[in-house]
């Protein structure tokens, strides 16, 4: 018997902030990497984004740069530590729409995927507090001392996540037509593309132009824009301005 099962994004989709951020923020707060790396390498792409000159997708390209680099030979237990505190302090800051559509695939019955390019040390202490039946992140390898490496296995692009996501359709038995997929950026494009029921939340440019050149995806995928207290349903004709 296969199983209809909803895959989430989480940065963006679920979490209304950035969980690798938000861990960056608590590294530097407990003097593991020194204030002075954001100010010399970060700031200026933060403050273009936050006064709309510059692109979020960029300023978290530059952090995730430095993130790994600043991980390089810590060890992975003093990390995770500080990952679940992170996640104690930021856990229930996520969409409405969001929310709501975890709690209602539980009543179904449905299985909960969360796949993120977020590390993978924070994305299971996310899929812990949300029950979700298996999750998939970033894996940042370590070295025989337990202590991080600089090396990674990334799980932020579309073929990446394809990938995760056909593992996951293979040992669950997924019935990809009646399951749903919930992304925000072109690097959830595949995980939308494959399932019957794909639900994009607040999407970026890149995808939403995507979305538009793709004639099979834009007549049944859904998009939903959260903003204050309103949530809005649009149609994939909508006008970009």
């Amino acid at each position: 018997m296969s199983h209809i099962a909803a895959f989430f994004d989480i940065d963006g989709t679920i979490f209304r902030k950035s969980l690798m951020i938000e861990h960056f923020r608590k590294l530097i707060a407990f003097e593991i990497v020194s204030p002075e790396i954001w100010y010399a390498k970060i700031e200026k792409a933060y403050l273009d984004w936050e006064k709309r000159y510059g692109d979020f997708e960029e300023y978290l390209e530059i952090l995730a740069e430095v993130y790994v680099q600043e991980l390089k030979g810590i060890k992975k237990d003093y990390i995770e530590l500080i990952a679940k505190h992170v996640i104690e302090l930021n856990w229930d800051m996520v969409y409405k729409y969001s929310r709501r559509q975890i709690e209602w695939h539980k009543e179904k019955g449905h299985y909960i995927f969360f796949i993120s390019g977020s590390p993978d040390f924070l994305v299971s202490e996310m899929a812990n507090k949300y029950g979700a039946t298996e999750y998939r992140g970033s894996v940042y390898l370590v070295d025989e001392n337990n202590c991080f490496t600089g090396e990674l296995i990334k799980m932020w692009d579309s073929e990446s996540k394809e990938k995760a996501l056909s593992e996951i359709i293979g040992k669950y038995d997924v019935n990809l037509p009646e399951s749903f997929a919930y992304g925000d950026t072109s690097g959830d494009y595949s995980m939308l593309k494959l399932v019957g029921n794909p639900i994009t939340i607040n999407p970026n440019l890149e995808l939403l132009n995507m979305i538009k050149d793709d004639e099979s995806l834009s007549e049944k995928i859904q998009i939903i824009v959260e903003r204050k207290n309103v949530i809005y349903k649009l149609t994939s004709d909508v006008e970009i301005i």
